[in-house]
């Protein structure tokens, strides 16, 4: 039995006293792969540098995170798309659109996500898409743009169980992190609509802790209290949990099978 942590920034400077401790915390725990999205120009150079500690755990993603699109994001795109020529990366992410910090920059990173979707499909890469206060026009564009091999993941699903019907339907799985595990969150309801085989386990560290660690710094080896709060919801047990997830993950991720 081992979990695939599907969205995790162990590059972050929240872990630079003790990154190789917690990454390897993680593996001990049984978390075998744990799937780095990019932000901007800025991570870069400490994705590569976790991912080349630790080749055999630690993949990267390519991507301009929404809230990083400002007046550089061409720049920024260019870039990306330079590293996705260069090297291998499992997904394009994380993108998307966030419209709850600051709606300056609304149509740039309506554009931006729109080329990054192009990238996905021009690469053959899945999606890893951010969602925040922008989940219905997400939707509405991932339906306009939608080809049969399109696919990917809402990191940190934040919608309702209509939404994640749509998701689900246009070929896309659910990231489930420390959320579900908070006493008023709709997120086990949903699961339990949609079924095992259509979620992804995640953790987003160091942001989103789980109960009991909700309020610290978490890290991807929290990735099994999330999976226990599943199978706890499903009434199955967290082997059952592991063992799709993370077909489903190697699934959406086929770059996964590279590094075995």
């Amino acid at each position: 039995m081992f979990f695939v942590d599907t969205h995790t920034h162990l590059y972050l400077n929240e872990f630079d006293s003790d990154r190789q401790e917690v990454v390897q915390r993680a593996i001990d725990g049984g978390v075998k792969y744990m799937l780095l999205p990019n932000i901007d120009s800025t991570s870069i150079e400490p994705l590569h540098g976790l991912q080349a500690a630790f080749p055999q755990h630690c993949i990267a993603m390519m991507g301009l995170h929404p809230t990083s699109v400002k007046e550089s994001w061409k720049e920024e795109l260019r870039i990306v798309e330079t590293h996705l020529t260069d090297g291998k990366y499992c997904a394009v992410g994380e993108v998307g659109l966030d419209f709850y910090w600051d709606q300056t920059y609304r149509m740039e990173q309506e554009k931006a996500f729109r080329l990054q979707i192009e990238l996905a499909k021009h690469f053959h890469l899945p999606l890893v898409i951010h969602s925040r206060k922008a989940l219905d026009e997400i939707i509405h564009i991932v339906k306009e743009m939608k080809t049969p091999e399109m696919t990917g993941v809402f990191h940190c699903y934040p919608g309702s169980l209509e939404q994640a019907l749509q998701v689900v339907k246009l070929g896309f799985k659910l990231g489930i992190g420390g959320v579900v595990t908070y006493k008023n969150s709709a997120l086990g309801h949903i699961i339990q609509k949609i079924g095992l085989e259509n979620i992804v386990l995640e953790t987003d560290s160091p942001f989103i802790s789980p109960v009991p660690y909700r309020g610290k710094r978490n890290e991807s080896a929290h990735i099994r209290v999330i999976a226990e709060k599943v199978a706890e919801i499903l009434v199955v047990d967290v082997a059952q949990v592991a063992e799709i997830t993370t077909r489903s993950a190697f699934k959406l991720f086929p770059s996964l099978h590279t590094t075995q």
